[in-house]
């Protein structure tokens, strides 16, 4: 399991507002290279978003699930990138008292498939990719009132 978190300088409705956007997902997702679709009714649960994975031509096509939601809140997905196997990942962001600000937190555990064999191996690669993954969904999200 890898658990990163972080304090993002916007409202959480903002940060929220990206999770809830699965067109964004490759802007800062790390290693996600394509969204080729999304579900009308995304973040609803049951709704999928249809990815590409990796560098061309090593693509691998798959989608992520979402497993559970609580609006501006929570999203749990399920992260499918065969034949390396699948994963949960939890987003949660809480608001900062007194501020504007939020504590975004991602945890990613592998559940099944070659990935989840290489056990405490991955955690830290997964630990470093998160830490990065976060990083440019608060660049986004710190910059994004200019765009609103």
């Amino acid at each position: 399991m890898a658990q990163v978190a972080r304090h993002v300088a916007a409202p959480p409705e903002r940060v929220f507002g990206i999770l809830a956007d699965g067109w964004t997902y490759a802007g800062w997702v790390v290693g996600a290279s394509h969204i080729r679709a999304v579900d009308p009714h995304w973040p609803a649960p049951g709704s999928r978003i249809h990815h590409a994975v990796g560098p061309w031509p090593l693509v691998i096509r798959d989608t992520t699930t979402v497993r559970e939601l609580t609006t501006g809140h929570r999203l749990l997905l399920r992260v499918r990138i065969w034949p390396v196997g699948e994963g949960d990942v939890e987003f949660v962001v809480d608001p900062e008292p007194g501020g504007i600000g939020c504590t975004l937190t991602m945890t990613e555990t592998i559940v099944t498939g070659p990935w989840q064999l290489l056990g405490p191996v991955t955690d830290p690669l997964l630990h470093a990719r998160n830490v990065a993954t976060l990083d440019r969904l608060a660049a986004l999200a710190e910059h994004r009132e200019h765009a609103e």
